[in-house]
């Protein structure tokens, strides 16, 4: 009796090893799964996934019109005499939001461009480069100075709410109308002052 009763229990340990074995290769496939079916926001999959193993593209750069119609969020960040405010106090006249930062390489290249956009259109769209730095955020206004961005006011947004808010990589540009409803948003660095670009930015008008 004492030999059957062992006997059952070593199958019993077996059984219960392999039903583990099987739950983690199960788990595994499912992540992974799940992995490829969820890109982040600004990323696109490829028209073809193979499997479940299946990596997402690259992040997308350039023109995305998904979202058009779309009210701008009501997240506070700092006006450059560190009082708050929201994108609603700038309705009236078109926006265009470059969420950016002092240490992302893209995003200094296309700080000068921007400054010329914003001096060329200073009367016709409110150009807002929001700073996402969250531990320089002093040093913003003179870093703008140093890159040939004097014409950017200092905005800070020093909580990130606005990238984390849209999920969005650094550089994010988006356009919303004088109502604040998106027009478009582009992702990634462009040359904001030529005619394609202030083209784009026309359609808000």
């Amino acid at each position: 009796m004492a030999f059957s009763s062992s006997r059952l229990a070593i199958a019993s340990l077996l059984i219960v090893a392999t039903g583990i074995a099987g739950c983690d290769r199960q788990s595994d496939g499912n992540v992974q799964a799940n992995v490829a079916a969820a890109p982040m926001s600004d990323e696109v999959l490829s028209d073809e996934v193979t499997g479940p193993t299946a990596a997402p593209a690259a992040p997308q750069t350039g023109i995305d019109r998904s979202h058009k119609g779309e009210m701008a969020p009501t997240i506070v960040f700092s006006k450059p005499d560190g009082t708050p405010t929201t994108l609603a106090d700038f309705r009236g006249r078109p926006v265009l939001m470059n969420l950016w930062a002092t240490w992302c390489g893209p995003c200094v290249a296309e700080l000068p461009t921007l400054n010329a956009l914003a001096a060329s259109l200073a009367d016709k769209v409110h150009v807002l480069a929001i700073s996402q730095d969250t531990q320089k955020a002093a040093e913003v206004p003179q870093f703008l100075a140093d890159h040939g961005a004097k014409a950017l006011a200092p905005y800070v947004d020093d909580k990130m709410g606005l990238s984390l808010g849209y999920g969005a990589n650094l550089p994010t540009t988006i356009l919303f109308d004088s109502s604040g409803k998106e027009v478009w948003r582009w992702h990634g660095g462009n040359e904001w002052d030529s005619a394609a670009a202030k083209a784009l930015i026309a359609e808000a008008s």
